[in-house]
């Protein structure tokens, strides 16, 4: 299914960001990846890969340039350790990757825009609390009963 539609996907090089390329392209969408690497351990289903540093003004008017919507997924991440030392640093890198995202996107046309964030934006001990509820919608729920139910034998 073949559409008009065209995006970008910022951190497109990462775990999430290279399977959701994968997934539009299936939808018939056209993509942009963008990121400061490419996917680690497969080739890019995008039409069209840019390495980028998206901290910069520059790249992300690059990056947004003649697309409809951006899925933003791009962030400074380093791993717990980096994270954990370098607060202000993480803070400000992910600051300017966003708030540059979101407004080349809008200098750009785009009509969507579609913002992701992390784990990593919660305090360390926040992360530690395993006794957690997931979210569910009740039509999912619903959904999942009459499933279940549905599937018994008597």
């Amino acid at each position: 299914m073949k559409t008009d539609i065209k995006v970008a996907v910022t951190g497109a090089g990462g775990f999430i960001g290279h399977h959701l390329v994968t997934y539009l392209k299936t939808l018939g969408y056209w993509v942009r990846g963008v990121d400061l690497k490419y996917p680690d351990f497969t080739t890019t289903d995008a039409d069209e890969f840019e390495i980028l540093d998206l901290r910069r003004w520059d790249s992300c008017l690059q990056a947004t340039r003649n697309v409809n919507e951006v899925y933003a997924l791009a962030a400074d991440m380093g791993g717990m350790g980096f994270i954990s030392c370098n607060h202000s640093q993480i803070l400000h890198n992910n600051a300017l990757i966003n708030i540059h995202t979101l407004e080349a996107a809008r200098k750009n046309g785009a009509t969507r825009y579609f913002y992701t964030s992390s784990a990593c934006v919660y305090p360390e001990y926040k992360q530690k609390i395993t006794d957690v509820e997931a979210l569910r919608s009740p039509m999912r729920t619903r959904r999942i009963r009459r499933t279940r139910t549905a599937g018994r034998s008597s």
